[in-house]
Formats: C-alpha cells, structure tokens, sequence
C-alpha cells in the first residue's frame, strides 16, 4: 500500500479520496463522506479526549482531503490557477466539518453512558473517582471535561449535565445543536 507523508502523521493512500477528473466532484465527496475516508477516521471518536492542537491536525486533514476532491480553482482576473481557501472549501463541501461531527457524536454517546444503570461498567467509570495521588503538573484534559466544553459551546452552562441526559428529547437538541454549530 502506497502512504503519503503529511507532516510527522502518515495517511495510507486508501483513506485519500479518488483522483482523476473522469469521476464527478460529488462522487469523490461522497466516497470521502460515506464509504471508506469518514468512517475510518473517525471510528471510536466518542471516546477521544481531543485538545485543541488535535483538532487543529484534524482540520487540515479535512481541508487536504476536501482540495484533492475540488481541485484547483482559475482565478477569474489573472488566469491563474491556485487553491481553495478554506471558507470556499466549506462552501463547496455541503456537509458538517469534521469536528462538529466530533462534537456530536461525543454528545451522543455520553448521553448512552449517563443514562446507563449503575451496575454497567462504563457508568461506573463516568462516575468513578480514581484512588490514589495523581502526578505533579497540571491534570490531562478529561472526556468530561470535553462533554462539558461542547455544552457550553452550544449554551448549557449548568453544571450537571448528567441530570440533563435523562430528558432525551431536550439532549438530542443539544446533540442536533452540536452538529449544527459554526465552529471557527
């Protein structure tokens, strides 16, 4: 298998949308939507604990896989080709940015997690408390602490989100509110 190296990260070539100007730019968006770019990159993301450097690294393999889909564009005064910027790649690109997708689908999940009885082991380790001395420096972000930070992005700011999760009506809001947020 071919790999491309993007920075210090590899991408097997497989996760790169297909090339070649015979197939229809909605085809290669919907191949990297739907079929193999998407859901492999994203698989197990409810359970990341992102910071804002690893966001920032998924962004550009968004936006590197969304040119390759669009190509180049002419630009209409000079004649010249050049590249997308990032506000024309989202325009373009009709559906939800990566980290939105992120957000909801963390949302999602830890609403199952929340509601879950008190016997299941994932509840168990939401609510647990770990024992023992944790190490000098400042603490690693949290899962909750992410589940926090996307409510407060889409306005709750009470802090106990785990109450909330038991109106599903109201939480699907904040997931659907998540999805459809602008994130800069």
């Amino acid at each position: 298998m071919r790999v491309m190296k993007v920075g210090k990260e590899y991408i097997p070539s497989i996760l790169l949308p297909p090339t070649g100007k015979l197939l229809e730019k909605g085809v290669k968006s919907d191949s990297f939507k739907i079929s193999v770019t998407l859901p492999v990159v994203l698989y197990g993301c409810e359970t990341w604990t992102l910071t804002l450097r690893e966001e920032h690294r998924i962004r550009v393999f968004e936006n590197k896989v969304l040119r390759k889909i669009f190509g180049a564009k002419r630009d209409e005064v000079t004649g010249e080709w050049r590249k997308l910027q990032n506000t024309e790649l989202h325009a373009l690109y009709s559906s939800p940015d990566i980290i939105r997708n992120i957000k909801s689908r963390r949302l999602r999940w830890a609403g199952h997690v929340a509601r879950m009885g008190e016997s299941r082991n994932a509840y168990r380790v939401l609510v647990g408390r770990p024992e023992g001395k944790r190490p000098l420096g400042r603490p690693r972000r949290r899962w909750e602490d992410n589940i926090k930070m996307d409510l407060r992005d889409v306005g709750y700011d009470d802090r106990d989100w785990i109450n909330l999760t038991q109106d599903r009506d109201q939480w699907r809001a904040y997931v659907t509110a998540a999805m459809n947020l602008r994130v800069p």
